[in-house]
């Protein structure tokens, strides 16, 4: 199964295609912004296979990763961490 996981912006480079790193509560990812191009450093934005795919409020983003982390294992697999 391949979920939309919410993560905050930390970094971004501005080229071409625009990427950004992402941190999903302590993981951190490298992610391609070119569809939120609205976005900027601060936001928060769902995540799916490797693109941004939409700008998600802090507060929604928060509620959705508690809600993933309470199921065992599933944000380690969709970031591909190793336990």
């Amino acid at each position: 199964m391949c979920l939309g996981i919410p993560g905050e912006i930390i970094a971004a480079d501005g080229g071409v295609p625009p990427m950004g790193t992402v941190d999903f509560g302590g993981v951190r990812r490298e992610v391609c912004l070119v569809y939120t191009p609205e976005a900027v450093v601060g936001d928060f934005v769902v995540v799916h296979v490797g693109f941004a795919i939409s700008l998600i409020r802090p507060d929604e983003a928060a509620r959705t990763l508690a809600v993933i982390r309470a199921l065992p294992g599933a944000l380690e697999a969709e970031l591909g961490v190793e336990r």
